[in-house]
């Protein structure tokens, strides 16, 4: 699902606590080899650094008591580093009671949160249900830098006020947004500059739409903007996103555009050439094509035939016919690849599995993960809410998972951050193999 900004302006400006104009990190470009964290050597823990809790109740409060405390078990009495609480509740004053209630509980030196339509951890997700869900890490060496992110209009445009100044020790940052008071789409592309590290995260929600949205920094709740942390220091973790679609149809050169409209494609008008390629496919694809039809945009140009993962996906918005051109959720210059996509169950299964896998492979032992999971993922495309928590522990082999349904989800792919839809982007920590480049599937 989208956010209500789908297509944000890029006049927004990001702006530190001193209140200077943030440039590009100095030495730290943000590009595929500059993403993962740094190996963490824990030989000495004789317990597991992270624990993750989930409590079902129509007593918000007592279900964030109980969902903390889940979460506290597995630390052998440490007391968190970070701590992350997602709420469901319809209530928001209920949410905000619950979201401080557990950070209280969870005596962790750093607490984010905020509401969710749906909530992620103990081998489970719960969908539009009374319930919280908690995860907690003990971070040795790690640096735990909090921030409340809020908006403000200026001559030049907005601006977002309140992120951290970049450290060259920056690893990776997470960042919970309100859809509707913060211009996540706009603020991720600047903050690609700004920031120059990976950025993982999801926008939250509030039951009863605008004004309803909470979110919680330590031991303060806010209705407005973004919270979020940025880890520096020997993190050990890396960011990926599974997108869940699959390529149809040939790839195509954008020989025109405007905005995010594509007038043309290979040489012909936008319109005709999807017709040309929904004609193409099997009955199978023309029915899932049917049922929500995206477009991915080529990472690299020059590869001979591009294949799932090799594209970043956006969303198809609608068909201008006056002008013969698709609207997509993004702008997309001349001269770029672009090829349609299809999403169903099976390929989303198949995309998260293939991003396991490599995971796997690349960390020696996978402690933790943080997973947003977008809403329209859960029982609206799966058999069941719990498939991508069970995927992700099954396949790294690892508990301490937990997160949240999204109504947008923030990831790498690609080497730059982007707010996505429909995707499954997760922040997994643990000793990794080697010093790796990014892999977004």
């Amino acid at each position: 699902m989208r956010t209500p900004h789908e297509v944000t302006a890029r006049r927004l400006n990001v702006v530190n606590r001193q209140g200077r104009w943030l440039p590009r990190v100095s030495g730290r470009p943000y590009t595929d080899g500059g993403m993962t964290g740094r190996v963490l050597a824990c030989e000495a823990c004789s317990v597991p650094r992270f624990g993750d809790g989930l409590a079902v109740d129509a007593d918000l409060v007592r279900a964030a008591e109980a969902a903390a405390v889940a979460a506290r078990t597995p630390l052998g009495g440490m007391n968190p580093d970070l701590a992350c609480v997602f709420v469901c509740g319809g209530d928001p004053d209920q949410v905000a009671e619950a979201l401080a209630r557990a950070s209280s509980v969870l005596r962790a030196r750093t607490v984010i949160g905020c509401s969710a339509s749906g909530v992620i951890g103990g081998s489970q997700g719960v969908e539009a249900a009374s319930s919280v869900s908690v995860w907690a890490a003990v971070l040795p060496g790690v640096r735990v830098r909090a921030f409340h992110l809020e908006v403000i209009r200026t001559p030049e445009g907005m601006a977002v006020l309140g992120l951290p100044e970049g450290e060259e020790t920056d690893e990776v940052a997470v960042v919970l947004a309100d859809p509707f008071s913060f211009p996540a789409d706009g603020f991720v592309e600047q903050a690609n500059d700004a920031l120059g590290l990976p950025i993982v995260g999801g926008m939250a929600a509030g039951h009863r739409g605008a004004g309803s949205t909470r979110l919680l920094l330590d031991n303060r709740v806010v209705d407005r903007g973004a919270v979020g942390v940025v880890l520096g220091g020997p993190v050990g973790a890396q960011a990926m996103v599974s997108q869940g679609c699959r390529p149809v149809g040939p790839d195509m050169t954008v020989t025109a555009s405007e905005g995010n409209l594509l007038l043309r494609l290979a040489g012909v008008s936008a319109i005709q050439k999807l017709e040309q390629v929904l004609s193409s496919l099997s009955p199978e694809d023309q029915a899932l094509a049917s049922g929500g039809l995206q477009i991915g945009v080529a990472l690299d140009e020059y590869v001979d035939e591009h294949q799932r993962g090799d594209f970043l996906v956006r969303g198809i918005l609608g068909l201008d016919r006056t002008r013969a051109a698709i609207a997509i959720g993004d702008i997309v210059p001349v001269g770029r690849t672009v090829r349609f996509q299809v999403r169903d169950a099976a390929s989303a299964d198949d995309d998260l599995r293939a991003m396991l896998v490599q995971l796997r492979r690349e960390f020696a032992t996978v402690e933790g993960a943080l997973l947003f999971s977008c809403n329209g993922r859960g029982t609206n495309l799966f058999t069941s809410a719990d498939h991508d928590v069970l995927a992700m522990r099954q396949g790294l082999s690892t508990s301490g998972v937990a997160g949240f349904f999204a109504a947008g989800e923030i990831g790498p792919v690609g080497g730059r951050n982007h707010l996505h839809g429909f995707s499954a982007a997760v922040l997994v920590f643990g000793s990794q193999r080697t010093q790796l480049a990014t892999r977004s599937a």
